[in-house]
């Protein structure tokens, strides 16, 4: 039974010679999503509303670039055998750092030029993040990538997983931890915590780290899971390594912020800028 089974096709719809792929799109999907969220609490924080439909016109086309090439630098052995294929991100390849990477530089530049608080547009955008983060995981899913290690039906059978997931993680003859599955729900927790945090009136900035600490603790972990990992070295997992800078760095910030006064204003606070 198991070798009839066959993949979930990645092209969602074709237009011609055209192909709309579902990993294209599940992303795309996560973003405007998140964009939606983010319009909706800028006015509640006395913010225009279109400022972030501005910020994604730029964030979102830089952040893919600098996902893909934080991919392919750390695979530059296959693609330098390959380069026609650099390009081809709809077959999967964009690393989560390089896009909070390009994120980050590009909300940098608007926050400046617009004249508003960087700290406030992420706090406002760290929900928005994680849920896109929690929702691109599944174009991972149709591409049958993040997965973890060799595991038996029957144990995927356990897990109470839908067929439709399990037969997904039949990969050339074998089961596979669905890891990218594990770190959806853990993004999908972490939307509801960053939501509820929200009321408590954090102190500006904070939301914004406390969403890089939780996501970097369960990347940490899951990604030690992972077979299909970008490796620094033979025994260091470049995604481990960078969560652990991120979660010092973060803890750092917000001790640093709060001993120097630059944390005194509160994310329900209504001011345009620091």
């Amino acid at each position: 039974m198991d070798r009839t089974i066959e993949p979930i096709n990645r092209v969602l719809i074709s237009f011609g010679p055209i192909n709309l792929y579902w990993y294209g799109a599940i992303i795309i999907g996560g973003a405007l999503l998140g964009l939606w969220l983010a319009m909706n609490e800028s006015e509640r924080r006395n913010l225009p509303k279109d400022i972030f439909a501005d910020l994604v016109l730029f964030a979102l086309p830089i952040s893919v670039i600098f996902a893909r090439i934080y991919y392919v630098i750390f695979q530059w052995e296959y693609y330098a055998k390959h380069p026609l294929e650099i390009m081809s991100i709809w077959k999967g390849g964009l690393a989560m750092h390089g896009v909070l990477t390009g994120a980050i530089l590009t909300i940098i530049v608007f926050a400046r030029v617009k004249g508003i608080s960087f700290w406030k547009l992420t706090d406002i955008l760290a929900p928005s993040l994680i849920l896109g983060q929690a929702i691109g995981r599944w174009g991972n899913f149709v591409n049958q990538e993040a997965h973890g290690g060799p595991v038996s039906r029957a144990f995927l059978e356990q897990l109470y997983l839908p067929d439709f997931i399990i037969n997904q993680m039949y990969i050339e003859g074998t089961y596979y931890h669905p890891t990218f599955l594990y770190e959806s729900i853990w993004n999908f927790a972490g939307f509801f915590v960053l939501m509820s945090l929200r009321r408590v009136n954090l102190r500006q900035g904070e939301l914004f780290l406390t969403y890089i600490i939780y996501y970097s603790f369960g990347r940490f972990f899951i990604e030690g899971m992972r077979t299909d990992s970008l490796m620094l070295t033979d025994h260091l997992r470049i995604a481990q390594v960078m969560s652990v800078v991120l979660i010092l760095a973060s803890i750092l910030f917000i001790w640093f912020r709060r001993k120097k006064g630059y944390a005194d204003i509160r994310y329900l606070d209504n001011t345009m800028s620091e």
